[in-house]
């Protein structure tokens, strides 16, 4: 018979860990509080607009198709994705665009253009971002950094090789102001640190390794929108013969001599000899296993950032944002400045604009746009969101309407929004906290929880551990995971 799993969340990281556990034999059952799976990949419906309500970029996609490859079957049967010829639009106060081009020629170009600065900077920028993260991925991103077999291997010796030259002791920001020669450059490529919810100023540099997944590997979207990943995953692990809980939520984890028995939920008891919990691992400690010692590094962790994000169906199209990503760019010493003060901002305030009408025309009526409109901000530590979150709107609002030259308020005809307060409570995610702990800190990707613990048969996968949040690392999450598992 087989061994029983349980996979507490159907998060990407919980789905992907269950799919790869039964390929190892077990009989998998995943249970999830919500009536839905996905976590923060899920989709929003507003009226005649569909929305992705949480992740809108798709980078190193491999990695989805690797559960597919692993489990017998073609990718392509289940989705498909087109690799995006332009990554970005960047608008700024004083009229000037930047297109950012994934052909790298294209965008040199556009910044000698637009910015009227030698590009020679720029693209010995992007290869050292290209180096940071060849000489890191193997060493910090597809192993264990808690178990001694992973430092005994050539990649590390690589690594340690070359640690003057990963920018460990610098942050992102003070590597790009000596790299980079025009600040709309500096302040472009210090957004990254918000890719996993961290602030440039005390992230490390080794961190400018994000940029190359975009421009480097390249930047990617579903056809059927980000939403269609999770779609996807879960017809495979249905069709593997993963048990899906759905409404039913998990009290706590069931141990007998530090030893894994099962799970008890709200309906009932479950027994199993394994469970990975794709919780967020401070609140896996503080709800599941209440009475067992939490680490104190993981529980005193700062949180990353979080999100406000404003879904809007605009009754009309603006032909000059004819791309699914588009940036107004900001900064807190600008109109933010007012809204945030300095003890509650733990990222640099970014207005975001995402139009996925122009990949998915069916996510918008003919002549309309659905738009994802997100603000970088910070965890939830008992701010007065209802009064933040109508100054923030507000304060998006003005600077669209300068930018564009419109009156946006009038062509909003659906609405909904995202803050730390729903993002807590809809993904249980503490203090709404989008990618778990911060980076900032040069030894962050130490400090992050393991993928296993020292309860026997207890297993983490997520965001909130090793590696870190985002698409892509919660599945190099879950693959760690279960390679860990015998």
């Amino acid at each position: 018979m087989a061994k029983k799993a349980i996979v507490i969340g159907s998060g990407i990281a919980g789905i992907a860990s269950a799919i790869r556990l039964i390929k190892k034999g077990y009989s998998v059952s995943v249970f999830e509080a919500n009536h839905y799976a996905g976590g923060k990949l899920t989709t929003i419906q507003l009226g005649d607009y569909r929305f992705d309500a949480g992740p809108s970029l798709f980078t190193l996609p491999y990695l989805v198709d690797e559960l597919f490859e692993t489990s017998g079957k073609d990718p392509r049967a289940y989705f498909n994705y087109q690799q995006l010829e332009m990554l970005c639009h960047y608008f700024y106060e004083d009229g000037i665009v930047l297109h950012a081009y994934a052909d790298q020629k294209k965008l040199l170009e556009e910044i000698e253009t637009k910015l009227k600065v030698d590009s020679k900077p720029l693209k010995e920028y992007l290869e050292h971002s290209s180096y940071l993260f060849e000489r890191t991925k193997h060493s910090f991103l597809e192993k264990s950094l808690h178990k001694f077999s992973s430092y005994i291997s050539l990649d590390i010796l690589k690594t340690v090789a070359s640690i003057r030259k990963l920018n460990l002791f610098e942050s992102m920001h003070e590597v790009n102001q000596v790299r980079l020669n025009h600040p709309k450059l500096v302040q472009l490529f210090d957004r990254y640190a918000t890719y996993n919810g961290s602030n440039p100023y005390k992230a490390p540099g080794v961190l400018n390794s994000i940029p190359h997944l975009e421009f480097g590997i390249g930047s990617y979207f579903p056809e059927k929108g980000m939403h269609h990943i999770l779609e996807a995953c879960m017809k495979l692990a249905e069709e593997l013969g993963i048990t899906f809980h759905f409404n039913e939520r998990v009290k706590s984890i069931q141990l007998q001599n530090r030893k894994v028995i099962g799970i008890e939920t709200e309906k009932e008891s479950y027994p199993a000899e394994l469970v990975i919990s794709n919780c967020d691992v401070k609140q896996s400690y503080n709800q599941l296993i209440p009475d067992q010692k939490a680490p104190k590094q993981t529980m005193n962790q700062e949180p990353s950032s979080s999100a406000l994000i404003f879904y809007w169906g605009i009754k009309k199209t603006f032909p000059t944002l004819d791309v699914h990503n588009i940036l107004f760019s900001s900064n807190y010493q600008e109109e933010f400045k007012a809204i945030f003060d300095e003890n509650m901002v733990s990222s640099d305030p970014t207005v975001y604009i995402h139009i996925s009408s122009k990949l998915v025309p069916a996510d918008a009526p003919a002549g309309k746009e659905n738009w994802f409109v997100m603000v970088n901000v910070p965890s939830d530590r008992g701010q007065d969101w209802e009064k933040l979150r109508l100054k923030i709107r507000q304060a998006c609002i003005e600077k669209i309407n300068r930018i564009l030259k419109t009156d946006l308020e009038p062509l909003i005809e659906e609405e909904d929004y995202l803050d730390p307060v729903r993002i807590s409570e809809r993904t249980n995610s503490f203090a709404g906290a989008l990618y778990g702990a911060s980076s900032n800190d040069r030894m962050a990707a130490f400090f992050r929880h393991p993928n296993f613990s020292k309860i026997k048969g207890l297993y983490f996968a997520g965001g909130s551990v090793h590696p870190g949040g985002g698409i892509p690392l919660c599945l190099l999450s879950a693959k760690i995971t279960t390679e860990l598992i015998h």
